[in-house]
């Protein structure tokens, strides 16, 4: 059996592989733009590997926000129906194998060592691959070679032209759609519900969240044209909170058309827009002809795992991960601060994406902010510290410079332990990402320091 040294090594060197290919997820907006966007390579690629994406039932799942948290739901809720279950996601927090998993286990990295080798060949007879078609195509190939029972794909960007689409799904699912990647989805939400409804396919079942007029005219449409059966959350299947705590949520869904049913969720994921995903998620899997009981999503629902979502890391003084970045996110941001933390300040480690639409997130999180640390994730499309502190004054949100990430992080611990403030981080999954590995690194100590 290789060295753990060796397998490192060689996974170090088949990430190198992967970025070596044009990765748009590390490019500006000016360039995403000009992007050449297609699914003629990722058909070609399927082709040459054997169409794994057609060897097992795919729960397919586009939208701005909540997308990740309805996929995770889902596939908690197969795995709990007693389902072998791949999940794909984007992007990974702090592994690159975590965006493949099967059974909530990641891939492991001697087998992402022998996937990226299983792939090169076929790679090397298409040209302009992206980092992302490849990372895709080794998903499905896996999901395959591990005899996956179902898998739940979500989408990486738009939904029209994303790798991913070359799916024939039994489901497609939107989540809620908002401003995000105008400069390739459009700006207005008419232009981004087009690109996201492109997942829609002939005769196979939409679930949507409840949609904004100008979003659901165009899903409404274009479900109509593709002969799909639509099921419309908040008409369809009706949702409310029940009870929070910060251990959990209780919720309430009710089963319009057909027959009449009321049934009760417990949820780990907090924050009311995790009721509604809940209700997405749920709907997604009656309508995908997979067989599984009420019972089965219930208990998934209840043991579902998806980190940096409201996730309260430590409760006193708060620390909070979460993966607000847009106008519309942070929105849902305040209002779970104020059901669990009402009337709390908070320190806020913010950095954001060039692309972003910055003034729109401080109008909805500066009645909270006590003092926000700007920095700067170490990804290329991260924005300029000094750029964000000029926005922050403009909106009059107090701020302070701080870089690296794990050094704003460590100056609002320090002031939370002195006040009792919150804790948060948001504005990019990049900074947050980097926010859990200094957490992850400092816990022991905190935790030796409480005992």
């Amino acid at each position: 059996m290789p060295r753990m040294s060796d397998i490192e090594t060689a996974y170090n060197l088949a990430l190198d592989y992967l970025y070596s290919f044009v990765d748009y997820s590390l490019k500006h907006s000016s360039e995403l733009a000009k992007a050449d966007f297609n699914l003629d390579r990722m058909r070609a690629l399927m082709a040459e590997l054997g169409h794994p994406e057609t060897k097992y039932p795919i729960i397919h799942v586009a939208g701005t926000k909540g997308k990740g948290s309805v996929s995770a739901l889902c596939a908690s809720g197969l795995q709990a129906a007693g389902y072998k279950v791949g999940l794909y996601t984007s992007p990974h927090l702090l592994d690159y194998t975590e965006r493949i998993q099967v059974n909530g286990q990641s891939v492991p990295h001697e087998q992402m060592v022998e996937l990226v080798e299983q792939v090169k060949p076929a790679v090397a007879r298409i040209p302009k691959l992206t980092t992302f078609e490849i990372t895709t195509a080794i998903g499905f190939l896996y999901f395959a070679q591990q005899k996956v029972d179902a898998a739940v794909i979500e989408v990486g960007l738009g939904g029209r032209l994303d790798a991913t689409n070359v799916v024939t799904p039994n489901v497609s699912v939107i989540t809620s759609l908002s401003y995000d990647h105008m400069a390739v989805l459009g700006n207005t939400l008419a232009l981004i519900a087009g690109e996201k409804a492109g997942i829609i396919k002939e005769g196979v079942p939409l679930v949507s969240a409840p949609q904004k007029e100008e979003a659901l005219e165009v899903l409404q449409r274009i479900a109509k044209e593709r002969n799909a059966p639509f099921t419309l959350i908040g008409r369809d299947i009706k949702f409310k909170p029940l009870n929070h705590s910060l251990d959990r949520q209780s919720l309430q869904l009710s089963v319009v058309s057909g027959r009449s049913l009321v049934l009760e969720f417990n949820i780990p994921l907090l924050g009311l827009h995790q009721v509604e995903n809940a209700a997405i998620a749920y709907a997604a899997l009656k309508a995908s002809g997979i067989k599984i009981s009420d019972a089965a999503i219930q208990k998934g629902f209840a043991e579902v795992k998806w980190p940096a979502r409201f996730e309260v890391v430590q409760r006193e003084p708060p620390i909070i991960l979460d993966s607000a970045h847009n106008q519309d996110s942070f929105a849902k941001l305040r209002q779970a601060l104020d059901d669990y933390f009402p009337g709390r300040p908070i320190y806020l480690i913010f950095g954001a994406s060039e692309d972003k639409n910055i003034p729109g997130m401080f109008a909805e999180i500066k009645s909270k902010v006590k003092l926000m640390f700007v920095t700067k994730a170490d990804h290329p499309r991260a924005l300029e510290p000094e750029k964000i502190v000029e926005l922050a004054r403009q909106a009059e949100v107090p701020n302070e410079a701080v870089v690296p990430v794990a050094q704003a992080f460590v100056r609002a611990l320090e002031m939370s332990e002195k006040d009792g403030s919150i804790v948060l981080s948001a504005g990019s999954m990049f900074v947050t990402a980097e926010v859990m590995a200094e957490w992850k690194k400092r816990k022991p100590i905190f935790d030796t320091r409480k005992s």
